[in-house]
């Protein structure tokens, strides 16, 4: 028989931590069962299997950006402290934007750090991410080549190259 190796200390968690965790799955359950029952056209959002705490989503580039056309995944780990503390966002297809870093997708989104309210939903997040792609934030790069870009004016040079990325990695 295993036993847990915690030097004494008990193996069950605090009171607060199993009503947080609770909170947490409840909110999650009920928003399974809305993303299923979604019909919007340019966004699916859905919990990896058997894990409510893993979601992935994909979102139709905005029309009238260097985005449309293409399709982006996005990959939302929930922590236990949801809906208290947002999800961590990451995007997963490659793609250029100075709110997105060019390597591991981070999302550069003040919802996802001092905006964030209990009140935001993952399908919101996933809206805000999508609408983030059709109003790019040069002032808070995490991308800085496309950040300097659009802080140069050069808007041509930016769409040139993310038009670019979305052919080859998310049409």
């Amino acid at each position: 028989m295993l036993q847990p190796a915690l030097s004494g200390r008990s193996a069950v968690l605090p009171a607060s931590h199993a009503i947080e965790r609770g909170m947490m799955f409840k909110r999650l359950r009920k928003e399974a069962a809305d993303a299923q029952r979604s019909t919007e056209p340019d966004l699916v959002l859905a919990p990896q299997r058997d894990n409510l705490q893993s979601w992935r989503a994909w979102v139709a580039g905005p029309t009238d950006t260097p985005f449309e056309g293409g399709v982006f995944e996005l990959e939302l780990n929930i922590g236990v402290r949801y809906p208290l503390a947002p999800p961590v966002v990451r995007v997963t297809t490659p793609l250029f934007h100075p709110n997105i870093h060019d390597r591991t997708g981070e999302v550069c989104l003040d919802i996802l750090k001092e905006a964030w309210s209990p009140a935001w939903t993952l399908v919101s997040v996933v809206r805000a991410v999508r609408a983030l792609l059709a109003a790019p934030n040069a002032d808070s790069p995490l991308n800085c080549d496309a950040g300097n870009l659009l802080r140069a004016g050069d808007v041509d040079g930016f769409a040139r190259i993310a038009r670019r990325m979305v052919s080859e990695h998310a049409s």
